[in-house]
């Protein structure tokens, strides 16, 4: 078995084999196949067990084959015959079960929202004309020539030209979908979703919707609940400022109504011996909310805290990029801070770890340091498009990702003395602005050294992170605890 030239299964489990294994297809369904590229080294491993149902029905033996090893190369997820184990397994039809993250193909990770799966497996793993023949061809081969009926799943809870009722429902965590009373899906709201805001409801495909019926809906985002989630005790408010320069200024967007988020931060990373003993100085950022309730709440939180910094404008996402000016002008006059860091309120981030990303680079260097993307181009259609009237260059300058990057109290200063005097150009994505400014100040003072890491994740949470994007209140509480009991840093896989 040339194993290193071939690709191979890297985990199986559940599947029970017999003597007639060779000659008939397990239909039993009882555990899940994941299938890699190439392996390097890699290793056969079987285990197996007895079990008897009754004491008069017969002994069955259940074995398990694994075959480990390292990956070779990247590629999409396939649908193949597995040709080394075909006689263990009766020609099994593996699937992969993989997700496309960060531009990368990796093993599905199970994430439930509010107690439910993301997603019901419903294709069966045992029939292959499932994902190569379309319905109508897959019934017709399964019948012709056959005078008995024949045992079937459809691979989706939906039937061509049949009724049915989908339910939409929306829990704390996120959304669920049931069909004819059976979950199919769920899936989180988007970090800063106000439920408020939805204006109408699309459905799109081929599908003819004979009624719609719309029942209660929540009045207010989730976060808006300050009595329950701000825990008023004096342990979480912010440390005073030292009368010297700290080697760190982090400002957090975030808005008026996200009581939540702001409380995990506090109860999570601001926690850290950096920021608790002041060297590393941290302050929420918010602008005004268009509901004098949250307002009034958000100015009770500020004042017992002491964390919040509200700029005097309107909660807008085009405005967003002046909440970065003001995080540099509070770093460079306030907190005299050496750098200055931009992050959101669904980011975590290993302060310890930005530190030391910092100390690498010579003092005398300015820097700028994130998930640094090179040659984007502007989407000029859809939700997020840019007109050429906003930007009329084919390209973005190289800038960093927004939910965590640093800049030098150099970049800082230049970008507050260039606001005052009217010279500054402002653009509504607040990280491609950055962008845009680090590169004037590089063109016009001394060079500025730009540090790329992927540590600084833009979409969720990486192996060993720096910062951590995506993150629920839930899951700030979880990674923050077990950096603390584990010593290194782990994700958290739940919302």
């Amino acid at each position: 078995m040339h194993v290193a030239e071939m690709r191979m299964l890297r985990w199986m489990c559940g599947h029970t084999r017999s003597d007639k294994i060779r000659n008939e297809v397990i239909r039993e369904k009882v555990g899940v196949a994941s299938v890699v590229d190439k392996l390097r080294e890699a290793r056969l491993r079987w285990s197996g067990h007895v079990k008897r149902r009754s004491a008069d029905a017969p002994v069955r033996r259940c074995e398990v084959m694994v075959v480990e090893g390292t990956r070779r190369g990247r590629g999409r997820p396939k649908k193949y015959w597995e040709e080394v184990i075909r006689q263990d397994l009766a020609m099994l039809h593996i699937t992969e079960d993989m997700t496309l993250d960060r531009k990368e193909w990796r093993s599905r990770i199970k994430v439930e929202v509010d107690g439910q799966v993301k997603c019901e497996n419903w294709i069966r793993d045992n029939d292959t004309n499932h994902s190569e023949q379309s319905k109508a061809s897959w019934w017709l081969n399964r019948l012709v020539g056959r005078k008995k009926k024949v045992d079937f799943d459809w691979p989706f809870p939906f039937s061509e030209d049949r009724l049915f009722v989908l339910t939409l429902s929306a829990g704390f965590e996120g959304y669920h979908v049931n069909v004819d009373g059976r979950h199919v899906t769920s899936f989180p709201y988007r970090i800063g979703f106000a439920l408020e805001d939805a204006t109408g409801l699309s459905l799109n495909g081929d599908i003819d919707v004979d009624s719609v019926f719309a029942a209660s809906l929540p009045t207010s985002h989730p976060s808006f609940a300050p009595q329950r989630h701000l825990d008023m005790s004096n342990r979480w408010k912010a440390p005073p400022l030292l009368d010297q320069p700290v080697d760190l200024f982090i400002g957090i967007l975030s808005a008026g109504n996200h009581f939540a988020e702001r409380m995990a931060i506090r109860r999570s990373w601001l926690q850290h011996q950096l920021i608790k003993s002041s060297n590393v100085v941290a302050r929420f950022f918010v602008a005004l909310h268009a509901r004098k309730d949250i307002n009034v709440e958000l100015k009770k939180e500020a004042e017992f805290f002491g964390d919040i910094v509200i700029v005097p404008f309107m909660d807008n996402y085009d405005l967003v990029v002046l909440k970065t000016v003001a995080i540099c002008e509070y770093g460079v006059h306030v907190a005299f801070a050496k750098n200055i860091m931009k992050c959101d309120d669904d980011t975590f981030v290993r302060v310890d770890a930005v530190i030391k990303e910092i100390n690498k680079i010579p003092e005398n260097r300015s820097l700028y340091v994130g998930n640094i993307n090179y040659y984007h181009k502007p989407l000029r259609n859809g939700k997020w498009a840019v007109t050429y009237e906003e930007w009329p260059e084919e390209d973005y300058p190289p800038y960093a990702n927004g939910p965590g990057y640093i800049i030098s109290s150099a970049i800082a200063n230049f970008i507050v003395s260039e606001f005052n005097k009217h010279k500054l150009k402002l653009f509504k994505m607040e990280d491609v602005s950055m962008g845009m400014w680090v590169e004037k100040f590089n063109s016009s003072s001394r060079p500025v050294q730009y540090v790329h890491s992927l540590k600084f994740s833009q979409s969720g949470c990486v192996d060993d992170y720096y910062t951590a994007h995506y993150q629920s209140p839930r899951q700030m509480i979880c990674m923050w605890n077990k950096l603390q009991q584990l010593g290194r840093p782990q994700c958290c896989n739940m919302r």
